[in-house]
């Protein structure tokens, strides 16, 4: 035999494999803004049109308004009663206890109630419609309505916008309620007298605050409903995928609202003038 050793094979080349990227989490802003435009289009059509049944609505309505009222008043309160009681406890040191009522009831009607309860609204009936519907959809739920050429947006979308658009005003009244009457206890036990608040909402708080917030509620209720709606028909990927769209639908309603508050803000404050 040979001397001569045979050729020792080549090492096979180790091929780095980066791992897959979600298509959600890699969708650029402008995709997700245009789907939503989109989205919100056939849903407005759907609804001018009546294209929906209305046992789905009143069964969306009693689902995100009973269920989540008491979150929205436990948080109303709470935040109010800690605003009066920084807001008093200031007005008594300069001897202008008279304004603490107004001050409450000009910050809560026009962003507190509206703001905290759009927020609260979003993190339970935002994500719990994000989740439903990104249930349905990794189960072929959404799949089987297309094939029986049921349009989802019909059955899955218009109610569920429709309902919060409704609701979340409601709501928001709630909020301010809760709000001014944690105000009430903080500031009656920070030493404000209860008579001096209560005249001092009525001699300082407008009906065009309690309008302003509704305003805004509404425009809330709209962007909740579409985002959490548009995060649930974009699931992918089983249980996994249902608990990061329910995580982007709460984390992109916030962003959203925040943004539409601001321009709310200037704009409502330039079309009511000076006080």
């Amino acid at each position: 035999m040979s001397d001569q050793t045979l050729p020792q094979p080549k090492t096979a080349k180790k091929i780095k494999r980066t791992p897959p990227v979600h298509p959600v989490e890699s969708e650029s802003i402008l995709g997700f803004l245009w789907d939503a435009i989109k989205l919100s289009g056939e849903t407005i059509s759907t609804i001018v049109r009546g294209k929906f049944a209305l046992h789905d609505l009143v069964v969306q309505m009693a689902s995100i308004g009973v269920d989540g009222s008491w979150i929205v008043i436990a948080i109303a309160m709470s935040t109010g009663a800690v605003f009066a009681l920084y807001t008093a406890t200031f007005a008594l040191s300069f001897g202008f206890a008279e304004a603490v009522g107004g001050t409450i009831a000009y910050a809560e009607l026009n962003e507190l109630g509206p703001v905290l309860g759009g927020i609260a609204f979003a993190a339970r009936s935002g994500a719990a419609i994000a989740a439903e519907i990104g249930t349905m959809v990794v189960t072929e739920q959404v799949d089987a309505l297309k094939a029986m050429a049921v349009p989802p947006v019909r059955y899955l979308v218009a109610p569920r916008v429709l309902a919060a658009v409704i609701i979340l005003p409601f709501l928001t009244v709630l909020a301010d309620i809760a709000g001014l009457f944690g105000g009430y206890l903080s500031a009656t036990a920070s030493g404000v007298p209860g008579g001096t608040y209560l005249a001092s909402i009525y001699k300082y708080a407008r009906a065009s605050d309690l309008t302003n917030g509704l305003i805004k509620s509404l425009v809330f209720a709209f962007l909740i409903g579409i985002i959490a709606c548009l995060q649930g028909l974009k699931t992918k990927q089983g249980a996994t995928g249902v608990g990061r769209s329910t995580t982007r639908s709460v984390v992109l309603c916030v962003i959203s609202m925040v943004i539409a508050d601001l321009f709310l803000a200037f704009i409502l404050k330039q079309q009511g003038g000076a006080r």
